[in-house]
């Protein structure tokens, strides 16, 4: 029975029409079709596809999409990824930058690194207990590398000539005498006093101890004018009580160039002379262990 009711249906679906077109006035036929209602259905259904595809095509591959309501330019989350990155970076520069100043100004107050009690430094680890094992992989090692240019007369020739010829083109650091004068205050970690105190002629001429930049040049209440010069090597030489400058921040200066004027200026300072300092890797040095006055 359900079976002849399917068959009966499929049977309507296929019955055929015809579509005739007749003009009103004298009744003539102009044009006819002959349809069936599945002929109208499969129509209708390709030509609703046709028309999604073509929809879907131009919301996919133009800008029309950027008009739908709550989809976003497709190039933005690009541009919000160049944005992440460059904020990364800047981040980055910012705080080495202020650490980079922070430790300038610990240096330009006399604060020892080793001395410094600060919440935010990193803490002491103990390396006491590790035991250094050397294992049976790495000895095999070792002897396998060391057998390779073992019989290689060139080896160790070629390694000494590109080190000597680096040390040539760089050659070695030597500091410059800032002042010609004599030391009436030694170097001494004990009691803070982390520079020597040079006397000499009024209006002598404090030179630079070696090749920098100006990295701070002002006054200050304490230590008057001051000027320091980052080096090579995380070297910072600093110059104290002069009386006057000769450059600003942000100068280059050579090995021997005049940067300030001898002096007595600040609070506390008890005559005409140059405090000189001289710091490796945050820590102040002794400067005679570097320069021969």
């Amino acid at each position: 029975m359900i079976e002849k009711k399917e068959k009966k249906r499929l049977h309507k679906l296929r019955y055929k029409y015809r579509l005739v077109l007749i003009n009103e006035d004298d009744f003539e036929q102009k044009a006819s079709l002959r349809l069936s209602l599945l002929n109208v259905i499969t129509a209708i259904g390709a030509f609703s596809i046709f028309w999604i595809l073509i929809m879907v095509l131009l919301l996919a591959f133009t800008s029309l999409r950027e008009y739908i309501p709550g989809y976003t330019n497709p190039d933005l989350s690009s541009k919000l990824y160049v944005l992440e990155s460059s904020l990364d970076s800047l981040m980055q520069r910012y705080e080495l930058q202020s650490g980079y100043l922070e430790n300038i100004e610990r240096i330009l107050r006399g604060e020892d690194y080793a001395t410094q009690k600060d919440t935010n430094q990193l803490a002491v680890r103990d390396y006491r207990g590790i035991q250094n094992v050397i294992s049976p992989d790495d000895s095999l090692l070792r002897a396998e590398v060391e057998s390779q240019n073992s019989y290689n007369l060139y080896f160790y020739e070629k390694q000494t000539a590109d080190y000597d010829k680096a040390l040539a083109n760089k050659g070695p650091m030597v500091f410059f005498k800032p002042i010609n004068g004599i030391i009436t205050n030694q170097f001494n970690r004990a009691s803070k006093h982390y520079a020597i105190d040079l006397v000499a002629e009024r209006n002598d001429a404090v030179k630079s101890a070696y090749d920098g930049i100006v990295v701070f040049a002002d006054w200050t209440i304490n230590t008057g004018y001051v000027i320091a010069i980052q080096h090579p090597n995380n070297f910072i030489s600093v110059y104290k009580h002069n009386s006057a400058l000769l450059k600003q921040q942000g100068d280059l200066v050579k090995s021997g160039d005049p940067i300030a004027i001898i002096g007595d200026s600040g609070e506390q300072s008890s005559g005409p002379h140059l405090h000189f300092e001289l710091w490796l890797n945050g820590s102040p040095v002794d400067p005679r262990d570097y320069i021969s006055f």
